[in-house]
């Protein structure tokens, strides 16, 4: 048998990879496309070589995905959970197992650092086994009645949940919208973005290792027409969807036709509120961490710095001192901290926002332009300096409009209250920070502040037993922790009489 992509990894190097395995999965085995019209090519970003072509799924291919998962969910439906969990189980030990080869894999097709990729697959497998821990607790109520009646309340699931990936987290988000699902005792059928293509299938043959029913992790491939198939699907019960506000807009609209439940985890613009009380030191790191991660492509960063007028020369000059240090590269390199942007054409919207930043008046401290790193294998990729502005205001695009690259843009408050109305002043809610030593300060502007997540005195952590999730346009519906439960399951009561029927007629 030929060797398979994930196998030769412990050799790969930057620039030597390409793909030539079917990227679909069902019914247990990985499927050939049923044609080849469409076919997109799928770049490495480090490299701007074409990685592999990814050619999507139609109609015909995507009923195939769905019945496979209903077939796989009559079964895993009526396990136990603790059945259940030691699946889940058995798949977290092998994606340990082959973490590295995974994360190998993802920086490939990516473009983020070896360092970030190796924690994405390390908090993939930590959720799978947090929600196996959870499949065995799931339970109902029992409610006395009077005259010896009673009801009850059972938690049951949903049946063929949908997921749609996004390119920054391709491996993360399979499992962060699998292991809940199935849990619960759903099936999915996952469709990774178009650019990301290659590792959610190493999830879906991962989970049939582990003794998963053949159908209950399906990969389709495809863009936004497949999408469409999957959200119009009659026998799909519930789409979670991560991406832009409006492709979430089209999924909420497209899924109501038949009223499925929907998880939509969406864009932010995010503030970060750097007191002048605060541990300098920490605030700056924060801040890097807040805008630097997976070069600048995440929802929740931090990418609005409102720093405190009083300490904001300081805080400039080492903020700017480390974003100049943060070593640019070959991804796979164990010593490069920022890899390159997804795509060109990413590369050059992001480069846009800082043209336009500058023509609003906004000054650019550091980086923000191209850069073509000395390895010459790395000329055709998609790198950018990151970049510092300050001299920036509330009314400029760069802090109205979520960027999606290595811009963090800074801007003076004076007191809490005007920060704080300030930094709510915008359509999304997705994730808030604010540094202080005063305790009752940080929580209070905690609770004001209109977002799904507030991180005091850090950033951009996302420990799998929190829920994560947006307010306003960032969407609605959460993922990991407890409560996620509840979005992939649905109550039924059951009412049970011990005696006569009382009836009115």
């Amino acid at each position: 048998m030929a060797q398979s992509t994930l196998d030769t990894m412990p050799g790969a190097s930057t620039g030597t990879v390409t793909v030539t395995e079917h990227l679909n999965f069902w019914a247990g085995k990985r499927v050939k496309p049923r044609q080849e019209s469409n076919m997109e090519p799928v770049f490495e970003p480090a490299t701007g070589r074409v990685l592999c072509q990814m050619i999507p799924c139609g109609a015909e291919e995507v009923d195939e995905a769905i019945k496979s998962a209903r077939t796989a969910y009559l079964q895993w439906s009526k396990l136990a959970g603790m059945e259940r969990a030691r699946v889940m189980l058995e798949a977290a030990r092998i994606i340990r197992e082959k973490r590295e080869n995974i994360a190998k894999l993802e920086v490939i097709n990516n473009g983020k650092s070896i360092t970030e990729a190796l924690v994405d697959i390390d908090i993939a497998w930590q959720c799978i086994e947090y929600y196996a821990g959870l499949a065995g607790t799931l339970a109902g109520q029992h409610i006395q009645l009077p005259g010896g009646a009673f009801a009850y309340t059972r938690r049951e699931p949903l049946g063929v949940c949908v997921g749609i990936g996004a390119w920054n987290y391709p491996f993360q988000i399979a499992a962060w919208k699998s292991a809940p699902a199935l849990a619960c005792g759903n099936a999915m059928v996952f469709k990774p973005s178009p650019m990301t293509p290659v590792t959610a299938v190493i999830l879906a043959e991962i989970y049939k290792e582990a003794g998963a029913p053949d159908g209950l992790f399906c990969v389709v491939q495809g863009a936004a027409e497949t999408g469409t198939l999957l959200c119009h699907h009659p026998a799909v019960a519930k789409v979670s969807f991560t991406g832009s506000v409006p492709t979430g807009k089209k999924v909420m609209e497209m899924s109501s036709k038949s009223v499925k439940q929907v998880t939509l985890e969406l864009g932010g613009k995010s503030p970060l509120i750097i007191f002048k009380d605060c541990e300098l030191e920490n605030a700056v790191k924060g801040a890097l961490m807040a805008n630097f991660l997976t070069q600048g492509q995440v929802c929740c960063n931090g990418t609005r710095v409102y720093v405190q007028r009083e300490i904001i020369p300081q805080f400039l000059e080492e903020v700017v001192k480390r974003t100049k240090a943060i070593p640019l590269g070959d991804p796979l390199l164990d010593g490069t901290r920022m890899g390159a942007l997804i795509s060109k054409a990413q590369l050059e919207k992001v480069l846009g926002f800082v043209d336009q930043a500058k023509s609003q008046g906004a000054t650019v401290l550091c980086g923000g332009e191209p850069f073509v790193p000395t390895d010459p294998k790395l000329k055709g990729g998609y790198f950018m300096s990151p970049c510092v502005l300050d001299n920036c205001r509330d009314d400029m695009t760069c802090v109205k409009e979520e960027i999606f690259g290595p811009v963090m843009s800074v801007m003076p408050f004076d007191t809490e209250e005007e920060v704080v109305q300030r930094a709510n002043n915008t359509t999304f809610g997705l994730a808030s920070g604010v540094f202080t030593r005063d305790i009752s300060r940080a929580h209070r502007v905690a609770e004001n502040l209109e977002a799904g997540t507030c991180f005091i005195n850090n950033y951009n952590i996302s420990p799998v037993e929190v829920p994560f999730g947006g307010y306003k346009m960032s969407g609605f519906g959460r993922e990991n922790g407890q409560v996620t439960i509840e979005y992939y399951s649905q109550l039924k009561t059951v009412v049970v009489e011990m005696g006569d029927v009382e009836s009115l007629f």
